[in-house]
């Protein structure tokens, strides 16, 4: 069976600063926190109606840290973030998609 690009083989919050995600085809992402939570698809971060941010990204704090990380069900991932933000949900696909290694970009 090929291995599934947006299925996570291993979670790792790395300190208040980054989270990292082994892919099932063997790809590492790193994230900061700050850049996950400028990428929020919650509702008050990206408009429903039109999929356009509504959340100025320059806005979240350089310091922001990533509080706790969470699984939802078996398909995101859910951060509590140090500006009191945590309403956002975030699919595997979606940070797959988010990745900025240099392979990826």
């Amino acid at each position: 069976m090929k291995p599934d690009p947006t299925r996570p083989i291993e979670l790792k919050k790395q300190g208040q600063e980054q989270f990292l995600i082994r892919w099932q085809d063997d790809h590492v992402s790193v994230y900061t926190f700050r850049y996950l939570r400028q990428n929020c698809g919650c509702a008050g971060c990206k408009s429903e109606l039109t999929g356009e941010k509504i959340l100025d990204p320059e806005s979240v704090p350089e310091n922001l840290k990533g509080l706790k990380a969470d699984l939802v069900g078996n398909y995101a991932l859910h951060f509590d973030f140090s500006d009191n933000h945590s309403t956002g949900i975030y699919p595997f696909s979606i940070l797959r998609g988010l990745c900025r290694c240099p392979e990826c970009v």
